[in-house]
Formats: C-alpha cells, structure tokens, sequence
C-alpha cells in the first residue's frame, strides 16, 4: 500500500520534502494557502488551513498529516484528531510551538534552563522586570512571531505600548537580555511509538533577526557541550511528546551555560544543511518518523558543512539566471530554490556545501551564494 502524507502548508519546508518522499514511493499531498506558492509541485490542494471542513476535506485520503509551519488552530487539530486522522506533532505538542508562555512554562516543570522570564499584562509590570534586570529586556508576542518578527528589545514599557494595546490585557512574555557567544540549534527526531535521535548541534549566525549561516556540526563544541545539548533536545521532544522534526534554538551564554531560546516542530533553517551534509536529511528523517518508520542515521558525512541563505536574491531576475557562474565558480556548492520571486529580505533559496575543513566549507558557500546577490 503507498504510504501518502499531507502536509498543511505550501511554504518551502513542504517544498523540501518532496524530494525524500519521490526517493521513498511516498505520496505528498499540500494544502496551499494560495497558488504558486513554493511546495506547487506536490499541490494537491488550496484553502485554508484555518477552516476545518477544508482541512477535514484535505485529510480524508492519507495516512498522516504533518505540517510546513506550527499556525494551525487548535480547535482544527483536534477536528483532525477527533475524525480519527493521525496527526504528527499532534495538538497538544503544537501549542507549545504556538504560545512561547506556554511553553516557557513546561519547560520550566520540565527543569530545562531557560533565561529568566515573566508573563507581563501591563507596562507596571514590564518596568518591574526591567528594574530587576539592568534596565534592559527582551520582549515577545507570544503567538505569531518569527524571523525577528514579534520580538523588541526594550528599555521602557512605552517601547511595547502598542503591543499591550493590541493584546488587551492578555500577557505578553519578557525576557532577560541574555549575554550570549553564540547562537546553536540543536535537532531531534521523535516517532510516535518513542524512538529518538538527535543530531549534532549546529552554530546559527543570525543577522536582523533572521538566519544567514549554520555551521555544522558547531565550531569548537566540546564533547560535553554537544552531549548535553542532544541530552536537553531528547528531553524536551519526550516532555512536550512531540512528533517528528524538533529544532530547538539554544543560547551559549559567555559563562559556557546552554540556555533555551525557541523551539520549532517541523523541519527547521538551521537543518538544511543535512541535505548535503548528513546520512538522513531532516526532510526525509520528518518523513520516517510521522509515518513511525525506523528512523535514520544523524551522522555529518562529511568533516564540515556550511549552509548559506540566499536573502533577497537578485532583483529583477530569476535565480536561476544565476546557476551556470555560480555553479561554475563553486562545483562543491549545492544550490537549493524555493521558487520564490526576489525581494528584499525574502529568504529565496540556500546553498550547501559539506567538505573535510570547516574554512572550505565556509568560502565556498559564501562565495556561491553571493552570485545570488
């Protein structure tokens, strides 16, 4: 029997995910939220995702559903789970990817550390963390933010002051402005019947608020720091029971403290490298296990691999005007397209490349991706 997967959500996390199903005879059905968007090569469907009949609709004739991105509601996840669809991560370990006070709460039951934090529903409250925290702090919308969207640092309740209006009296989540050396990611794949395995940690180099590079496995990680952070990973993914893909987004603070900043359950940006650079890709591994197959090897296959996001790409033309210098240049480089127009900012595409030296590695990509300039 062909296994067939639907994934809500035509973004380019689906888009990704068709390569892997084509090599596995897996059948991947989308549902788009409007037409041409990235994953239009497995389309089978547009709609939207917040409408349950629709999504209902979508679900009848496969075997799981999955998603490109953690905004469906929960009153249509458990519309799928109460007609008996298998959907993987499930509602209750979606809503900890979908409100950062939630899960900024489990994981404190859950003793992961974190920064300090506080739910504040109005700007007394926000002044009082400020005052107990040099005067500066981070503050997030709970729900929606992502790529630096939804997040201020700030140094006044007045800096929000249109947030507290917009949420009216609900709780926004404020946080210590952490002193960091670096940003990691480290990932974990769970099945439905429990099997787990984690991948290295990874270095993320963030510019503006949105990922430029990732550096795999992390520059310099002692075998401590890369055991506990896998350690931390397969604790969170068994505590929140999630399902597939889990990324989870970690500070290493200047006193060599690991300290969790976000979590994302799907495939995430700081594993794209996997799909040049280890045994199992992230999109095949999410594949394997919502469907609960084995689940495969983790490993780097190679010394390093750095992944560089094409931002914007070149206005006025297409990409793949660019392919033949770039990939002339670069025969190492791997160039992967989301089939989005240019525009500024806009994440379009990545390129990958896996060699012995991690400085190789690094040139190569960057060198590559800035034909897409």
């Amino acid at each position: 029997m062909t296994m067939r997967v639907g994934v809500i959500g035509g973004g380019q996390l689906a888009r990704m995910m068709i390569a892997p199903a084509v090599e596995m005879g897996i059948e991947l059905s989308v549902l788009a939220e409007q037409e041409g968007m990235s994953a239009a090569l497995a389309q089978a469907a547009v709609g939207d995702y917040r409408d349950a009949q629709t999504v209902l609709a979508f679900a009848k004739d496969v075997h799981v559903i999955t998603f490109d991105h953690e905004h469906v509601p929960q009153d249509v996840l458990h519309a799928l789970v109460d007609a008996g669809v298998a959907v993987h991560p499930g509602p209750d370990a979606l809503r900890f990817a979908q409100d950062k006070l939630v899960m900024r709460r489990r994981l404190a039951e859950l003793g992961a550390p974190q920064p300090d934090w506080a739910a504040v529903a109005e700007p007394s409250e926000l002044q009082a963390f400020l005052d107990d925290h040099g005067g500066r702090a981070v503050v997030k919308t709970p729900r929606g933010g992502y790529d630096g969207k939804g997040v201020k640092v700030v140094s006044r309740p007045e800096d929000v002051a249109d947030w507290f209006a917009d949420f009216d009296g609900e709780a926004l989540l404020v946080e210590e402005l952490v002193d960091f050396r670096r940003e990691l990611a480290q990932q974990v794949a769970r099945r439905p019947s429990g099997g787990m395995v984690a991948y290295p940690v990874v270095e993320t180099v963030q510019r503006g608020g949105v990922c430029a590079e990732v550096l795999a496995p992390a520059p310099d990680a002692s075998e401590k720091l890369m055991e506990v952070a896998a350690r931390l990973g397969k604790t969170i993914a068994e505590g929140l029971r999630v399902t597939g893909m889990l990324a989870v987004e970690l500070f290493e603070t200047v006193d060599d403290r690991i300290l969790v900043n976000e979590l994302a359950m799907r495939p995430h940006n700081s594993g794209h490298w996997t799909q040049d650079g280890a045994v199992t890709s992230q999109f095949e591994q999410h594949l394997r296990a919502v469907l609960d197959l084995p689940l495969g090897a983790p490993d780097v296959a190679a010394g390093a691999v750095v992944m560089v996001n094409i931002l914007g790409g070149p206005q006025g033309e297409q990409l793949t005007d660019r392919f033949a210098a770039a990939m002339a240049a670069h025969p190492l480089a791997k160039i992967h397209t989301y089939g989005k127009e240019p525009r500024p900012g806009r994440k379009v595409g990545h390129v990958n490349v896996a060699a012995d030296e991690l400085d190789d590695a690094a040139y190569e990509a960057r060198a590559a991706a800035a034909f897409f300039d």
